[in-house]
């Protein structure tokens, strides 16, 4: 009896060893392969039973999309044959710039007109998300009441990106990245429909905040490189404004710098697993630090450089010397 004890103690007490890649792939396989065996709901099924259970939005709502998005469109039209076109050859502009200033002058307006609706939202109103992000989650619960004045904002914005996707296709000049952007509308379209429907509407009103800028300051660049040579004429105030829209338009990227941040530290993950399967490293270390023997050795091989260069240099000084000597501190050639 004592003795199945102790066995027992003592398998208890093993450390099962560290498998190796292959069994570990094998086994990770293996244990997702019986998860999915054993999930009678999962995928496409689990997806609908998610929407289903927890997104809420109305046929109401989704008649006012429409109709909005087919507002924007009109107003659109108007806009630019009544007010954009007619402006632009009343400016003289190149014929290129005539065509393209329109659209750009549009999504001007409508930018600066939802971030102002953003802005006042967040700053004039009882809202603290901007000033207390976590407050964004306070009291939040599935189909909750999104506020009035709220769901006008994802309504203005979510039905503008609507009439997007056909201005990019019937409206706008046809571009190298125009599929690339018609695209972007339809992720940007279904994440503002899916923030609202799971009632994630306070950050979703941040994201339009911090998203609208970037948009206001690239159209108000294009619109003063457009107007920066008109009627023969080169202006350099569109020069300066456009320079100035450029840099403060990168400034609100900044996103990007940690992208290329990510990528640089990624490329160290990258360079440890290959040294790892490969077998030239046989140890964890932290490829980022300089080996301590290979430190030293860097450090004594530039000290002698630094001390070859200063040899170096004395001795063409005394060189150059040579053949003159010193009178009142001034170097002067000998005379034999």
């Amino acid at each position: 009896m004592d003795s199945h004890t102790d066995d027992d103690s003592m398998r208890v007490g093993e450390v099962e060893p560290m498998p190796g890649y292959t069994g570990l792939v094998t086994r990770a396989s293996a244990v997702m392969l019986n998860a999915l065996r054993d999930c009678s709901a999962c995928g496409l099924e689990l997806s609908k039973r998610t929407l289903l259970d927890n997104a809420y939005i109305t046929w109401t709502e989704i008649g006012l999309f429409f109709m909005c998005a087919v507002m924007w469109t009109q107003i659109r039209r108007g806009l630019t044959e009544c007010l954009f076109k007619p402006f632009a050859q009343w400016c003289c502009l190149q014929p290129k710039d005539t065509a393209k200033m329109p659209e750009s002058a549009w999504k001007l307006v409508f930018y600066t007109m939802s971030w102002s609706y953003s802005t006042y939202l967040l700053f004039f109103t009882n809202y603290t998300f901007f000033h207390d992000p976590p407050s964004a989650f306070y009291d939040w619960k599935r189909g909750m009441t999104v506020p009035t004045d709220i769901a006008i904002a994802y309504l203005i914005q979510g039905s503008f990106y609507g009439h997007s996707i056909y201005a990019t296709v019937y409206m706008d000049d046809w571009r190298k990245d125009s599929t690339v952007m018609v695209v972007h509308h339809v992720v940007t379209l279904a994440l503002i429909t899916f923030s609202y429907a799971f009632r994630f509407h306070s950050i979703g009103l941040l994201v339009l905040f911090l998203h609208d800028i970037n948009d206001i300051q690239l159209e108000f660049t294009k619109l003063n490189v457009y107007f920066k040579t008109r009627g023969g004429d080169y202006y350099l105030i569109h020069d300066i404004l456009s320079n100035m829209g450029s840099v403060s338009f990168s400034i609100t990227c900044l996103l990007l710098t940690l992208l290329c941040m990510n990528i640089y530290w990624f490329l160290f993950i990258v360079a440890f697993v290959a040294k790892v399967l490969t077998g030239q490293m046989k140890d964890v270390k932290d490829l980022r630090e300089y080996e301590g023997e290979e430190g030293a050795q860097r450090a004594a091989a530039l000290l002698k450089a630094q001390q070859r260069l200063q040899s170096e240099d004395a001795g063409h000084l005394n060189n150059s010397a040579e053949g003159k000597h010193v009178q009142n501190g001034i170097t002067k050639e000998k005379h034999l």
